[in-house]
């Protein structure tokens, strides 16, 4: 291998996937995501059976349920994934459902704008990347983040329409 195919390799990973993973065979395929923020751990789950376990990183500030935008907590409770983002700026990314009816009605409770945009995603794309500590520290605005080879695993486990439940 020559410095310039080093170069270009090195390069490739700056950027976001040009093709989205191909999904599992549905028989494979998650129809539950848990996160263990406590743990700093996401389980992917198929009728109660463990499929794959992850180390992953959470919101700068991961210590409770999140109350508003910009406090860098990862939300806890009940959610789906509701969209799946294949050029994002986080390698690739699935949304989590986040703020649900209960999440806005406490967020008005406070008079402040609930957040949204959690993601469960992989690292930043472009020079970002040479900065993210992940897995050793929480890094994310409030997101589930796990390396750029286990989100490329994760998207082709975890359809639209699973549930994601988010234990303290």
């Amino acid at each position: 291998m020559n410095w310039r195919e080093i170069v270009a390799g090195f390069w490739r990973g700056f950027a976001p996937p040009a093709v989205a993973p191909a999904m599992a065979p549905e028989a494979e395929q998650a129809d539950l995501v848990e996160v263990y923020k406590g743990e700093r751990r996401m389980v992917l789950k198929r009728h109660g059976r463990v499929l794959k376990e992850y180390r992953v990183a959470l919101g700068f500030a991961p210590e409770q349920h999140k109350e508003r935008e910009g406090d860098g907590r990862t939300p806890e409770g009940s959610y789906t994934i509701d969209a799946r983002n294949p050029r994002s700026s986080f390698h690739l990314s699935l949304r989590v459902s986040y703020p649900g009816d209960s999440d806005k009605a406490h967020a008005a409770a406070l008079d402040v704008p609930p957040g949204g945009d959690i993601y469960i995603h992989g690292l930043p794309n472009g020079w970002r990347k040479l900065r993210t500590p992940h897995p050793r520290r929480d890094w994310t605005t409030g997101c589930v983040a796990v390396t750029d080879p286990e989100i490329r695993e994760i998207w082709s486990l975890v359809p639209t329409g699973a549930q994601v439940v988010i234990y303290p």
